[in-house]
């Protein structure tokens, strides 16, 4: 399985850049790779439960200059269902889901503008304050 860029983000504020080759939603753990690792091999295994999310981006930069668009744009196909979710610490993401239960520990996001680093995002249910459907 080929190496997944991901920023892991926990719920006290921690952001770590890195790898995963084996994150599965209906897993506990997953191993993650530091980006900056000396060590190409060295892995640390992280517990779901203590993160926000898991964020699935094109690269670790991004563009500290683009703002984010919180619109669904016009004439583009969207699967699964439109929702705003609002984090505990504030943050506010506009996407859809292709499935959401506040039981489970945590679903898939994909963000609405197509233009942002992130590809998608999976959000641990206890990190959010708040949905909204649109």
């Amino acid at each position: 399985m080929e190496p997944t860029k991901v920023i892991v983000r926990y719920q006290d504020g921690r952001i770590l850049k890195g790898f995963t080759k084996n994150f599965f939603p209906n897993k506990p753990t997953f191993h993650f790779q530091p980006a900056d690792s000396p060590n190409p091999g060295g892995n640390t295994e992280v517990q779901i439960k203590d993160l926000k999310g898991v964020f699935f981006v094109r690269d670790f930069s991004g563009n500290s200059q683009y703002k984010e668009k919180k619109i669904f744009p016009e004439g583009v196909q969207i699967t699964g269902k439109k929702m705003e979710v609002t984090f505990k610490d504030g943050e506010i993401m506009v996407g859809s889901v292709l499935g959401y239960d506040p039981n489970r520990p945590g679903f898939f996001f994909f963000p609405s503008d197509p233009q942002w680093n992130l590809i998608r995002v999976y959000v641990v249910s206890q990190s959010v304050s708040k949905v909204r459907n649109f």
